[in-house]
């Protein structure tokens, strides 16, 4: 063959194995669902452990967010498969072991928000937490705490007395009801609580986390609440639930009263949003009712100006 022909030859083949690299990975989907802080300029990480709803989607498990500081974590609600996702959290390096949750927030008594709460008290224990739960939340928050100990009583015998030998201070749990306000403070944190307006509920809380580099507002479950602008106040991240003006309209009329009692549309966090002025605009506990993602998002580009994202479980901010 001629030299210079089998040059152009070596080359097209090359070409085309490049073109077909390329391709096949571009297509390929992402195999975790994490996106990585940058954890040289912050002392502070958000991981979204959960942002579903009572809704039973496979991808989104129930409320929970995990606030890290200088490798100490701090939850917010635990719903269902909480700690299971707290531990793929672990394996993918954004935050420490499960035994470390040992500080949790819970906003309202919802079932979505708690029925994690077991699994919150009980594995984290199985994983060699040595000390008491400390847990802060509404009334209601110690007699829950009180019965769900009293269920498992058998367990907990069990594995005191029995061979495991579990270290008895694992499994305890000191709720603390609060009120609006300063609830807690430590080396890391100022956590303030306040009031948002959630249905009929008579207690829901959003937090505002207060870290060495970073405000943080997380809304819980709430109607659109003046309380939520006055926290966050050009906060570093609001994190704020939302559901779909498109996909209300499709919904029988008792859930529309239901919902727009209950919960915030898109048009209302938009308006909410940007009196708030957030850096970040993180949306969880979307509800989407047959619309997409994509759709939610130009709802939400269509009322709010600044930064949005739509968080899934196991993003990181």
């Amino acid at each position: 063959m001629n030299p210079l022909l089998k040059s152009l030859s070596l080359l097209a083949i090359a070409f085309a194995a490049i073109v077909c690299s390329t391709t096949t990975s571009s297509s390929a989907p992402p195999t975790t669902p994490v996106q990585q802080p940058d954890q040289s300029t912050s002392r502070t990480k958000i991981v979204m452990l959960g942002t579903g709803t009572p809704i039973t989607d496979p991808d989104r498990s129930g409320p929970a967010v995990a606030i890290i500081v200088d490798g100490q974590p701090y939850l917010i609600d635990f719903g269902p498969g909480v700690v299971r996702r707290a531990a793929a959290a672990q394996r993918a390096g954004l935050m420490p072991e499960v035994g470390k949750l040992t500080r949790a927030f819970v906003t309202h008594l919802h079932s979505d928000h708690t029925v994690g709460y077991p699994d919150l008290i009980f594995t984290t224990w199985v994983m060699d937490r040595k000390e008491p739960l400390e847990v802060f939340g509404p009334s209601g928050l110690k007699s829950m705490t009180k019965h769900i100990l009293a269920a498992y009583k058998e367990d907990i015998a069990m594995r005191v007395k029995g061979l495991e030998l579990a270290d008895p201070r694992g499994y305890q749990v000191n709720p603390h009801e609060i009120k609006p306000g300063l609830i807690y403070q430590d080396k890391n944190v100022r956590v303030t609580a306040f009031s948002v307006r959630h249905g009929s509920w008579k207690e829901a809380y959003g937090y505002r986390f207060e870290t060495p580099d970073r405000k943080i507002v997380i809304s819980g479950d709430s109607a659109p609440s003046e309380s939520v602008v006055e926290n966050c106040n050009g906060c570093d991240v609001l994190i704020h639930e939302v559901y779909s003006e498109a996909g209300f309209k499709t919904r029988p009329a008792k859930w529309q009263k239901y919902h727009s009692s209950f919960h915030t549309s898109s048009r209302e966090l938009g308006e909410l949003a940007t009196r708030a002025r957030p850096g970040l605009l993180v949306l969880y506990h979307q509800l989407f009712w047959g619309m997409t993602e994509e759709s939610l998002l130009e709802e939400m580009q269509r009322y709010y100006k600044g930064r949005v994202v739509s968080a899934h479980d196991l993003n990181a901010f």
